[in-house]
């Protein structure tokens, strides 16, 4: 892989240091006492590595170049990951950007395993890093996945979409398929390269959806590890229409890329998971049950002629009703919010309207579902909490004969 953001002389220094075995890439070191403080985790974690005698942590400084502070048994390598996004300081595209450059990185300096962390610093500890790379460096592992502790309001848009569709796509039960924060072994980190590499010439600029669905098509072994509580913060004018089309985009074109492999599929299993939940953090603010409700009938009254591009007339009938719903009867059933999803994802395969109008015409309707989720778990505990997301994604799972279906025959089946 090119590494065109680090300069040949940096290249040079990290080739001197023969090989590693830990690569742990942080993306954010600002906030917690920044590159120090990252430094100073990594340190502590790996005296309980039995193998790990040497890592290099890769630090983003934003500076182009690089410069590598070479001691043992911790080199740290500052250089510039990615480019800054205009729309969002953490959108797909800026982090898998960043996610490139640390792999190439691991590759290039040799590294059994590599630990990614995105999240903010500030709530990131030494056991973070040690339970997400431990699997991948000493116990044979090519995935660890974060399992976050959250409270019911966080993480809506991978509770309901991201998470329970993958699970039905590619049948391994992943809360968080699109991390932010993974463990990878040497193996997996090759494989992603080539995969993005065969992308990019297919398609430069879009960037992959997920490491999940790779590791699980090329049948690498998975895992979950309990991390804790996570924060990062959205910037500030991000805005849910297009924190929508950037994450749902890549997410419809890797199903179009696999769609022979999710096809086959069928149920779901779970993986293994390491380390002791944490109590999910206290619920902060409320939620504006009131303003999503209106948002949603304003969709369903001004958006009827495009999602008439994607949704078939029952679907869009289903929606009508549910709109003259008094706010607090509003309840979306799950096979409704399933197909609306998969419906859309029809849509954007087949380019009905312009994929990034179709993507932030779903707007209303993801608030429609909080709004939804929002009421019927308002006085509930965490165990209803999981207890009615576990509904929700076998929902995603005995809906997909529907998907599969208008996928392979989308002028004959139109319900």
């Amino acid at each position: 892989m090119e590494l065109e953001s680090i300069s040949q002389p940096a290249l040079e220094q990290i080739d001197r240091l023969q090989g590693a075995d830990l690569v742990v890439g942080v993306l954010d070191a600002d906030g917690n006492g920044g590159p120090a403080a990252s430094a100073a985790m990594v340190r502590e974690v790996l005296p309980k590595f039995s193998d790990a005698a040497r890592a290099v942590l890769i630090v983003d400084d934003g500076a182009p170049g690089a410069r590598l502070d070479d001691q043992q048994p911790l080199s740290v390598l500052y250089c510039k990951l990615s480019e800054p996004n205009v729309t969002t300081e953490a959108s797909p595209q800026t982090i898998f950007e960043a996610y490139q450059t640390i792999f190439g990185l691991s590759g290039r300096i040799g590294a059994r395993a590599c630990g990614v962390i995105a999240s903010d610093l500030r709530t990131v500890t030494p056991e973070w890093i040690d339970r997400l790379v431990r699997p991948a460096l000493e116990m044979g592992f090519d995935l660890v996945a974060p399992l976050y502790a959250r409270h019911k309001w966080e993480g809506l848009l991978n509770r309901s979409v991201l998470s329970p569709l993958s699970r039905a796509l590619y049948g391994k039960r992943i809360e968080n398929p699109m991390g932010p924060d993974f463990g990878l072994s040497g193996k997996l980190m090759r494989r992603i390269l080539d995969d993005y590499a065969d992308l990019r010439r297919g398609s430069p600029r879009q960037p992959l959806a997920s490491l999940a669905s790779i590791a699980i098509q090329g049948n690498f072994q998975i895992c979950q590890a309990h991390v804790g509580a996570r924060t990062h913060p959205l910037a500030e004018g991000t805005d849910v229409s297009s924190l929508l089309a950037q994450v749902l985009g890549p997410v419809f074109v890797d199903m179009d890329r696999h769609a022979a492999v999710w096809q086959r599929v069928r149920g779901s299993q779970p993986v293994p998971d390491f380390g002791e939940p944490e109590p999910p953090p206290a619920e902060t603010g409320a939620v504006d049950v009131r303003r999503m409700i209106d948002s949603f009938k304003l969709g369903a009254a001004n958006l009827q002629d495009v999602w008439s591009q994607v949704l078939p007339p029952t679907t869009l009938f289903e929606i009508r009703k549910l709109s003259r719903q008094p706010p607090d009867q509003f309840r979306m059933p799950d096979s409704l919010w399933v197909w609306i999803v998969y419906d859309f994802a029809l849509g954007h395969r087949f380019r009905a309207i312009n994929r990034d109008h179709l993507l932030r015409s779903f707007t209303p309707l993801y608030l429609g579902w909080i709004a939804s989720y929002a009421l019927e778990m308002e006085n509930a505990d965490s165990a209803a909490v999981e207890a009615r997301l576990e509904r929700l994604a076998r929902a995603y799972e005995t809906g997909k004969p529907y998907l599969v279906s208008r996928w392979r025959w989308p002028d004959r089946f139109n319900p």
